[in-house]
């Protein structure tokens, strides 16, 4: 579906009764923990939605790479509709059919032993510490309760107290503390300040190989690759939260691919379940995820039987190599386009594969100006940070598509 519609005019006026009636639900009984672009999409299919009124606009958010491979997509549909006519709950008191293939698929997927299979990516992050910290104490020999994670500044791992706790920016940590000690923060992108913050004490390093929510910043050539020799040579574990970086967005199965860097853990989620449900997963090998024993960890949803037969098919999907390659194509176009915007309302564009952080000149406007100006135009972006927009399409994008996404971006700016 290509985007010959575009046009609207109906766009650029005031949201219809029908959007402003569906936004004053939302707005009177839901948590004002969002503040969304005056859209309510009704339908759905590839790179396109449809709003209340009938119409289109062209998604390149993708639900921050939840959707990667297109709304509705007919494989992962189909997995999920044959599942539902057979169980979709058991909980992980008794086995189910469509668990173990999945965790083979997913585990050879990464090259690794084991999958600790989960739900939200926030789950998989506070499972990824829990493992850590527990690696640290029963194989490493830390001290009990003495075990340190150096993080990155500019990180977004997730919501959860345990995880705001180590975070640096003011809106994730306003009024909720008292936080959770053992984080030691660094700056990104700085690998000497890493191998300086390490001691007998540290577990692990986790890191966004590309820090998605602070705009999409892209470390230094050669850093993942020394942060990856210095954990090997101290003994710490180096953990890849590849929640939006991975699973084909970059033009790799995983971010770290494109650096040549293998972690000891993968962090994923997201685009694990399509877009059809929620899932996620620590990958790593036995010396690490079998320090975990029964009733040690655990999750009532955490690898049913429905969530397994979706990441199943992504993780099939993923080994043709289809997706990775279309998105190395299509992105090399797309980075093109947009850094023909630099000096024309745009001070740097940043990214790799179908992902893109575009920083907009503050003389211009701010980022959510821009958001509203492509909204009124059928392109659906978000913006983070004040000056950055976000771009993120379904990798099932259409190359007539992409060229309108850069061609619309163009005319807000006036370029």
């Amino acid at each position: 579906m290509t985007g010959t519609i575009v046009h609207e005019p109906t766009r650029s006026e005031a949201p219809s009764a029908a959007t402003q009636a569906a936004i004053a639900q939302v707005e009177a009984s839901a948590a004002h923990n969002y503040h969304p672009l005056p859209i309510v999409v009704v339908e759905a299919s590839g790179a396109w939605v449809t709003d209340v009124d009938g119409r289109r606009y062209l998604d390149c958010l993708a639900a921050y790479s939840a959707v990667n491979f297109g709304h509705g997509n007919p494989r992962l549909l189909a997995a999920a509709h044959a599942q539902l006519d057979r169980v979709t709950l058991t909980s992980r008191a008794f086995h189910s059919a469509a668990l173990g293939p999945f965790v083979e698929a997913l585990a050879a997927l990464a090259g690794k032993d084991m999958v600790l299979p989960m739900n939200t990516g926030a789950e998989a992050v506070e499972s990824g510490i829990k493992v850590a910290r527990r690696w640290a104490y029963q194989v490493k020999g830390v001290p009990a309760g003495q075990a340190e994670i150096i993080v990155m500044e500019g990180n977004f791992h997730g919501r959860t107290t345990t995880i705001v706790s180590f975070s640096d920016d003011p809106e994730a940590t306003a009024d909720y503390g008292p936080f959770t000690p053992g984080f030691v923060r660094v700056p990104f992108g700085d690998a000497d300040a890493l191998a300086a913050a390490i001691t007998p004490n540290t577990a692990a390093v986790l890191l966004e190989p590309i820090q998605g929510e602070a705009g999409v910043l892209v470390p230094p050539a050669g850093y993942l690759q020394r942060v990856r020799e210095i954990t090997e040579r101290e003994r710490v574990l180096l953990i890849a939260d590849e929640i939006q970086s991975g699973l084909g967005r970059t033009g790799a199965t995983f971010q770290c691919d494109n650096e040549g860097v293998v972690p000891d853990v993968y962090l994923l989620g997201k685009a694990l379940g399509g877009g059809v449900v929620p899932v996620s997963a620590v990958v790593a090998n036995a010396d690490v995820l079998g320090v975990l024993t029964p009733g040690s960890h655990g999750s009532t949803f955490g690898g049913n039987p429905l969530a397994a037969a979706v990441g199943l098919e992504v993780v099939r999907m993923l080994a043709e190599g289809d997706m990775q390659a279309r998105a190395r194509e299509l992105g090399a176009r797309l980075h093109a386009g947009l850094a023909e915007l630099v000096g024309h309302g745009v001070t740097a564009v940043r990214g790799a594969g179908l992902w893109a952080g575009i920083d907009i000149d503050p003389a211009f406007g701010t980022a959510r100006d821009v958001c509203l100006r492509l909204l009124e135009r059928g392109i659906l972006a978000k913006d983070t940070h004040g000056q950055t927009v976000r771009l993120a399409p379904p990798i099932v994008i259409e190359e007539a598509d992409l060229e309108l996404l850069i061609s619309e971006f163009r005319e807000v700016l006036g370029a």
